[in-house]
């Protein structure tokens, strides 16, 4: 065989071998999520009971099956938890349509059950989305299971004055359908602007963390 005519396979065999890499391989920067911080290892949580916006029994259970964008907060928190559940929202529709066995579903953690009843969680979560799920329990479900999402919470006041503010975390944690936490999403801290986790951030990572 002549060299030209090995040369010319050898080509031809070469740009055979990127058509099917790129077609059965996408290049690894595309595969790549951007925004999300993943644990090394996902985390089991432990068993708890907390209650619905429906007064129905909430536990790991409801978790699996899912993938569950889970955020802290409180029906009564001015300004954070109303602008993460509006971006939320804003991008469930197109979380929706991701190809999956396992449905996105969100849901609000209040930390605040002193004031955050079933029925004042119905009325709050449903301003935002019908679908959404908020929950709630006893403070000695809930600190545990914050803890576990690595994240945290503290009354920054005295619960007799009826104003008082709970401090919690910003982030939004990604269950997988095993119930396990496998990361989060964290919000940028810029002076002047609410830490707030983007939507469209977490619109362009859902896919390829579904997807592993």
């Amino acid at each position: 065989m002549s060299r030209l005519k090995a040369g010319l396979i050898a080509f031809f065999a070469l740009v055979i071998g990127v058509v099917v890499a790129l077609n059965i391989a996408p290049l690894s920067a595309n595969n790549k999520t951007q925004y999300v911080s993943l644990y090394p290892q996902a985390r089991a949580l432990s068993d708890f009971q907390l209650v619905d916006q429906n007064n129905q029994s909430f536990t790991s259970a409801k978790l699996i099956g899912h993938w569950s964008l889970v955020f802290v907060g409180y029906t009564y928190c001015p300004d954070i938890c109303p602008t993460t559940l509006a971006e939320l929202k804003n991008v469930y529709p197109e979380l929706q349509k991701i190809s999956t066995d396992f449905p996105i579903q969100v849901v609000l953690l209040s930390v605040d059950p002193k004031r955050d009843t079933p029925e004042r969680l119905n009325d709050y979560i449903n301003f935002f989305h019908s679908d959404f799920i908020a929950v709630s329990g006893e403070h000695s479900q809930l600190f545990p299971l914050v803890r576990a999402m690595g994240m945290m919470y503290s009354m920054s006041e005295s619960t007799d004055n009826p104003n008082y503010l709970v401090d919690h975390s910003s982030s939004i944690v990604v269950v997988n359908p095993k119930a396990q936490v496998i990361g989060r999403f964290k919000p940028e801290f810029v002076v002047g602007k609410l830490p707030i986790s983007e939507g469209q951030k977490i619109l362009a990572d859902m896919p390829l963390i579904m997807s592993q």
